[in-house]
């Protein structure tokens, strides 16, 4: 009997999607062509070229006289007495893995198969050991996991918003492209061995697994194993203490596409070449993600933020055309603004005080027409709107990207998926003063008592305290170094209008070098307070070190930002009393107001550390590979082919140092292109170029470069989604005080509205005469809403009343309308809440018909 007449036997020609017959061919065909070893994709097979390698660890062997005329004899019997500890560790290790029924009874005399292979280099002696998982391990454990294994294969449409809409307009869409070998989609239920006749495929045990499923279930085994004492187990304590050098599944081959690869051969590309192919190069900028393929390969973690990098990429689109459009609605209503004209054309008429106490002249107010005109592309009444916009935007991002999770989650089979007892970390297990039986497992295991924790929690929140007033010290510094540098400049007449400008963009420069110094220093000061807190599962210890990283690189990043959006030239005081900050007088905010200050803070440290970061993921993993490569002796002359097998030219590879610093820097974006928008409107389109960039280099990175990451399971992207709806809520409060206080927008309406129906005599209004007692020989103007005696005119006062109302206003308005989205726009699609309900009775009828008329089925088939 064929293998469709036995699958169309079993589950019948219809499900609910149509009819089946052609996808489960399709489903044989593909699982066949997938475990046929081909070229150089043989070396991801044992030796006899049927077992598939599921996971490679190696250890290195190092010749006993080398470097012993250099070392003394203590050192050398020492290093004796570590290696022998390592070998017995790595023996029992190794009987251990052959033997799974110490861990687990009913896998007694079953195990992992194992073949060793030795490479030999400058007199060391790599020793890789494959390993192959067989079926009634990957069985047990698929069940004991909660596996998912398919019932029903069926097309899921890849039909997107963008697709429709262009669909809709007869458009052809350059984004689609046809890639080979799409993974299947199925219904599914918990894998159960006893009901292994029910699922698709279970006819050939070796392919009923994905390679990403052999690869869990391996790496699962291998962090329980035990070595020496109980609580002595996982090869993840193996690798830090240096027993083992790597433990990493295999690439599935090289990623280099065929020489002469015709069109009928692409479907015998592995998946590795499919994906460098068909998302991983520069070309394939404009296309869609592969979003399927990558979760076939990497797993759901890394699937998940691919896709969230994609729909947020995708919804900067239109924050990006919108700004686009303020920003030109500025340049073309600058030429017609009055307060800039009458700047311009003030001539002598505005005498203005100096600048300085010591040495500074009086200057003419329309020598800054230029920066006056400048200022009014980042604060004009669009900027009010794209404020406004841009908050919602922020909301209904989030919202939508809840619906697009849980969709994306049900589709790849990790909706609920929740690890039920998360296993100790390494660190916790070898460090941990006492043992506990496990509530949950009744299994004594290392225990941390809470109450010896508080105390490291509170010295952790300490250190960043610290740290943070560190970063402020710094601030402070720049602060002073722009007040320095900036009097010098003043006094010299040709420089005097760029005086503030030159001073803010290089005190900028030098903020950004501190801050980015600070964030690597403060980085690897977390890790280590983190290790030191002794939490007990890498979840828990994930999410504390994600918050205090976010924590300090939110005030890094952001501190220099918020002060000249929000205390610069609010506390400088007016001529003969001025303010002084350790001496020096005050900032002023000069040139068109801090507003166009703040925004080339913005620029130069949002562009700056995007800049910095691309550079360093272009080519820090190039020199870490070349170095590895050279290390190894395995560096290639130009035209030379070396044929190696693949656990060797993947052990050449860096090692995938996971998603935390990637989900930072789109963290840090999102807090740019959010909270101070109302002062670069340019800023989403920045992000924009950034984030296409990223996603080549991510996935060039993961697909070329590091070492197959572990392929782990989730549902969503965890606490940074915390992070950002605070983001968005912080958003709202940051740009209503910005338009409020920052912006010339209020003053200017209140004076329009107030006073006459333009803004003709607006400049004249808002420059206040110097008192009497100022000490200046000659009457000169300043800007601020103050009588000729130094105080706060009836104007002032009616503006901070119009000021603290409009936020007040804003706020409400704002997280009023956001509330309003958030009810209207379900976490789950209708559509979908139909669809599980419909695949779970799918899968109870199908399990329950194989309860029911096993002998039928058998006759069936």
């Amino acid at each position: 009997m064929s293998e469709k007449e036995k699958m169309t036997s079993k589950n019948g020609s219809k499900n609910g999607y149509g009819t089946i017959d052609d996808v489960e061919i399709q489903l044989v065909e593909r699982n066949n062509e997938e475990e046929r070893p081909c070229g150089s994709e043989k070396t991801t097979y044992f030796n006899d070229g049927k077992r598939k390698i599921d996971f490679v660890i190696v250890y290195e062997e190092q010749s006993n006289a080398e470097d012993s005329e250099t070392k003394s004899d203590k050192q050398v019997l020492d290093e004796s007495k570590v290696q022998k500890k390592y070998r017995r560790w790595r023996t029992t290790f190794i009987e251990n893995l052959k033997d799974l029924g110490g861990q687990h009874p009913s896998l007694a005399e079953k195990g992992l198969e194992l073949e060793e292979e030795i490479s030999i280099v400058d007199k060391k002696e790599l020793h890789f050991i494959k390993i192959h998982c067989p079926w009634p391990v990957l069985s047990y454990y698929a069940e004991d996991l909660s596996f998912r294994a398919p019932l029903q294969a069926h097309q899921r449409p890849t039909i997107n918003w963008s697709d429709r809409v262009l669909s809709t307009l007869n458009l052809p869409n350059i984004m689609k492209e046809d890639v080979p070998n799409k993974p299947l989609d199925f219904n599914t239920a918990a894998f159960k061995l006893s009901k292994l006749k029910t699922y698709l495929g279970s006819e050939d045990t070796d392919t009923f697994f994905s390679n990403r499923e052999r690869q869990r279930i391996t790496w699962e085994i291998l962090v329980s194993v035990v070595f020496g004492k109980s609580t002595e187990c996982g090869i993840e304590r193996l690798l830090d203490c240096g027993a083992f050098v790597a433990a990493y599944p295999l690439h599935d081959g090289p990623y280099e596409m065929p020489v002469n690869n015709e069109e009928g051969e692409k479907k015998v590309l592995n998946m590795r070449q499919i994906l460098y192919e068909y998302w991983g190069r520069w070309g394939k900028w404009y296309k869609y993600q592969p979003m399927d393929h990558i979760r076939q390969y990497f797993g759901e973690k890394i699937g998940i933020y691919f896709a969230w990098l994609g729909f947020y990429t995708a919804w900067l689109i239109p924050a990006s055309v919108v700004g686009i459009l303020v920003f030109f609605y500025g340049v073309g209503s600058m030429f017609w603004d009055v307060p800039a004209k009458e700047i311009c054309e003030s001539g002598d008429t505005f005498k203005m005080c100096p600048l300085c106490d010591n040495g500074c002249g009086y200057w003419n107010m329309s020598s800054v027409c230029f920066y006056q005109k400048l200022a009014y592309l980042f604060d004009h009444p669009g900027t009010v709107f794209y404020a406004v916009f841009m908050s919602f935007w922020a909301v209904t991002f989030l919202e939508y990207w809840k619906r697009k999770n849980v969709s994306l989650a049900h589709h790849w089979d990790c909706l609920g998926y929740e690890e039920e007892d998360e296993r100790p970390r390494p660190e916790y297990a070898a460090l941990a003063p006492a043992k506990e039986k496990n509530p949950i497992t009744g299994v004594m295991e290392p225990h941390f008592p809470p109450r010896d924790r508080i105390p490291r929690l509170l010295s952790g929140i300490a250190v960043i305290v610290i740290m943070m007033v560190l970063v402020i010290i710094f601030i402070v510094a720049v602060i002073l170094y722009r007040i320095i540098i900036a009097v010098p400049i003043v006094k010299n007449p040709v420089l005097r209008p760029r005086a503030q400008t030159i001073a803010s963009m290089t005190a900028a420069v030098v903020n950004l070098i501190i801050i980015m110094a600070l964030g690597k220093v403060y980085e690897l000061l977390a890790h280590k307070l983190t290790q030191w807190e002794m939490h007990r599962t890498q979840t828990e210890f994930e999410d504390h070190f994600i918050y205090k990283v976010f924590i300090f690189q939110f005030v890094n990043f952001y501190s220099s930002i918020i002060y000249v959006g929000f205390f610069k030239g609010k506390f400088v005081g007016y001529p003969g009393h001025y303010t002084t900050f350790f001496g020096l007088r005050n900032e002023e905010c000069q040139n068109g107001g801090c507003l166009i200050e703040l925004a080339q803070q913005l620029g130069i440290i949002m562009i700056g550390k995007q800049m910095i970061n691309n550079a360093q993921e272009l080519i820090v993993p190039k020199i870490k590979g070349f170095i590895q490569k050279w290390r190894r002796g395995s560096t290639k002359k130009k035209g030379e082919i070396i044929e190696r097998p693949q656990w060797e030219e993947d052990f050449d590879l860096i090692e995938s140092e996971g998603l935390f610093a990637e989900y930072l820097e789109m963290v840090l974006q999102f807090g740019f292109i959010t909270i101070f928008v109302a002062a670069f409107p340019l800023a989403p389109v920045f992000a924009l170029l950034n984030n296409w960039i990223e996603i080549r280099l991510d996935a060039s990175k993961f697909v070329s470069e590091t070492r197959r990451p572990i392929a782990e399971r989730c549902e969503d992207i965890g606490v940074w989604f915390t992070i950002l709806e605070a983001l968005a809520q912080l958003a709202v409060i940051s740009n209503a005080f910005l338009i409020a206080f920052t912006s010339t927008f209020l003053p200017k309406l209140l004076y329009k509205y107030h006073y006459r129906w333009d803004l003709k005599g607006y400049v004249n209004f808002s420059l206040a005469i110097a008192p009497p007692d100022s000490g200046y020989n000659e009457t000169c103007r300043y800007q601020a809403f103050r009588d000729p005696n130094g105080k706060e005119t009836t104007f002032y006062w009616n503006l901070l009343a119009v000021r603290l109302g409009f936020i007040i206003l804003f706020e409400h308005v704002v997280f009023g309308i956001c509330r309003l989205i958030d009810i209207l726009v379900p976490d789950v699609p209708e559509s979908l809440e139909i669809k599980i309900k419909r695949e779970r009775y799918l899968a109870k009828q199908a399990l329950a018909d194989i309860n029911i008329k096993p002998e039928n089925a058998e006759e069936n088939a």
